[in-house]
């Protein structure tokens, strides 16, 4: 079926052949003899071209989508790969568990947590989602294989954060956490890096959660203020009558250009910074919006418009903070703005996938109207601090890295190639390195 799929940050749409198998049966899969340049797709929230193969076929995973076990007593799940996050949380949740790992969006399916290696909050205390993932079955153009850290272990690392190369990722076991929904938590207002550095260290050891909201447009004492959220599970019973109601709001089409114009977003900005009065505030809420602010709002990436949006986001090493200051730096110079700017300090815990992002060190997530002036010499400029800082970009949030900069910040790239399934491929594979 010829279908037009387009990237998260609308940046691409591309006309595919996709192909949806009904089930996991070997028989379902019987177009691997017919078709040569294939990627795995699960919800496409990926914001750039990880989850497109222009041109070529996509293996739509939307009907792979069914509950195998659960195991209450060791807090196993075994769930196949279209299975999303939100369908977990709705069934784990009642039973008293959690996700080990999630990200800002619950909307994303196990074979995308996996393909991408994801991380959350929690990186500090938890890494990332393959460090819980403990089996999974791979369906590759040569046969379908069982997974593990047992069992065909190196193809195992290289499908965890592989970006659905190596195959297509049929099922998976996770273990879970017994713990939830409910999070308690402090929001603390803060001025400039330093006091963002001093926070971090001085909550890793007692909070599971820390992320910051922080101000990119602000200048002098403004720079880089924002609110540094921290938390952990409530000792609460999952039965305590705190009622949480999502709100059902939706954007309905493409916003506006002015919507994004610089001073909106610095008025958001200022309102959003100054809207907690006090320096510190607590209390107890449910997961929902600690976890997933931006689901409450349905199709929120059409804020930025027809032409879209780029998200920039980078890891550098604990020891690169001058790096960091110019980065800030480099962003209230050139007076773009990005409202969702998300700073967080990545634990020690080292990535188990050959290609997985997270590394120890501070990954700041920024987003940036696609059609704004200078926003490509910007993007130059930052690429060249994150490699002198031998950082790297993300790839489910990349949508224009050069080939120069991921072989450089990703030097074991080859050492994936082995592992990579020749009849697999995607839009992203070959911009970023020519195959």
């Amino acid at each position: 079926m010829s279908q037009k799929k387009t990237s998260w940050g609308n940046i691409f749409s591309y006309q595919h052949d996709v192909i949806y198998p009904k089930n996991t049966s070997l028989e379902a899969f019987d177009f691997f003899t017919k078709k040569d340049c294939l990627l795995p797709y699960g919800s496409g929230r990926s914001y750039g071209d990880s989850c497109l193969n222009e041109n070529h076929a996509l293996i739509d995973t939307k009907n792979l989508n069914h509950f195998l076990a659960f195991d209450k007593e060791k807090g196993l799940l075994t769930i196949e790969a279209g299975v999303t996050l939100d369908e977990i949380l709705k069934v784990i949740v009642p039973h008293g568990f959690f996700l080990p790992i999630v990200p800002g969006t619950k909307f994303i399916t196990v074979g995308g947590a996996i393909a991408n290696d994801i991380h959350g909050k929690n990186h500090h205390e938890a890494g990332n989602f393959g460090h819980h993932v403990t089996s999974l079955t791979l369906q590759r153009s040569t046969g379908r294989m069982t997974c593990s850290h047992a069992e065909n272990t190196d193809l195992f690392k290289a499908t965890i954060g592989g970006l659905g190369l190596t195959g297509i990722i049929l099922s998976a076991t996770i273990k879970l956490v017994k713990k939830g929904p409910f999070i308690d938590y402090e929001t603390i207002k803060f001025h400039g890096l330093e006091e963002f550095f001093s926070l971090s260290k001085d909550s890793d050891d007692k909070f599971a959660f820390t992320v910051a909201w922080v101000d990119c447009l602000g200048k002098g004492k403004n720079l880089a203020r924002g609110h540094f959220i921290r938390g952990n599970f409530a000792e609460i019973s999952h039965k305590t009558p705190i009622v949480h109601k999502d709100p059902k709001l939706m954007v309905p089409c493409h916003a506006p250009g002015f919507f994004m114009h610089k001073m909106a977003i610095k008025a958001f900005n200022f309102t959003y910074f100054h809207k907690q009065l006090a320096k510190e505030k607590k209390g107890i809420c449910h997961y929902e919006p600690f976890f997933f602010p931006l689901d409450k709002v349905a199709n929120w990436n059409l804020i930025y418009g027809k032409k879209g949006f780029y998200q920039y986001q980078f890891v550098i090493g604990l020891s690169e903070k001058k790096a960091l200051l110019d980065i800030f730096n480099a962003i209230s110079a050139s007076g773009l703005a990005s409202f969702l700017a998300v700073l967080k300090q990545f634990g020690p815990i080292e990535s188990s996938g050959i290609l997985s992002f997270p590394r120890p060190g501070f990954t700041l997530a920024l987003d940036f109207p696609a059609n704004a002036k200078g926003v490509k010499e910007l993007f130059h400029t930052l690429d060249d601090i994150v490699l002198k800082a031998k950082g790297r970009l993300y790839p489910a949030k990349d949508s224009r890295q050069p080939p120069r900069v991921f072989k450089e910040s990703y030097p074991n790239w080859k050492d994936f190639l082995p592992y990579k399934d020749p009849a697999f491929s995607s839009s992203f594979w070959r911009r970023v390195t020519g195959d």
